[in-house]
């Protein structure tokens, strides 16, 4: 990448299962974040399908016939961008997140002022760690300390 990074060169891979109003919230973040994105879709039945095409999401259907598996939803919807064209980044978001406005600008530019960058990670947070045990871990483990990465840089 070289000189500034156009937001349309950002292309977006949404992953997801049955996530129904969570889904149209996590597409609905997209706006402004990006080029291209992609609904990767393992098996719903609750109408996430439709919803993401009729928000002009490009949508693959994973065949039922292997097990599902977040990797395996990524890598075909990455497959997926690949075939338009290679895009300069990707974000990668499951379909119960959202993506903050101008995250995908704050980290592209990161990433553009330092090459050793090769990866950039956003803060997670629970939209609801009050409703069940689940959630509430969800938001402790989530919060670690801010900075460089050692799991991402093999423990060095």
């Amino acid at each position: 990448m070289s000189g500034t990074l156009s937001l349309d060169r950002i292309g977006i891979v949404v992953i997801g299962r049955n996530e129904g109003e969570r889904l149209r919230r996590c597409l609905h973040s997209l706006a402004g974040q990006g080029g291209r994105a992609v609904y990767v879709d393992s098996g719903s039945t609750d109408g996430s399908v439709a919803l993401a095409r009729a928000m002009g999401l490009r949508v693959v259907e994973l065949d039922p016939g292997r097990p599902f598996t977040a990797a395996r939803g990524r890598n075909a919807g990455f497959a997926a961008l690949m075939e338009d064209g290679a895009p300069d980044l990707v974000q990668f978001v499951d379909g119960d997140c959202e993506l903050v406005p101008g995250w995908t600008e704050a980290a592209a530019a990161a990433m553009q002022a330092d090459p050793s960058i090769g990866i950039a990670t956003g803060w997670r947070t629970e939209i609801e760690p009050e409703r069940n045990l689940f959630h509430a871990l969800a938001e402790m483990e989530w919060h670690g300390p801010v900075g460089d990465d050692r799991v991402l840089r093999g423990g060095r």
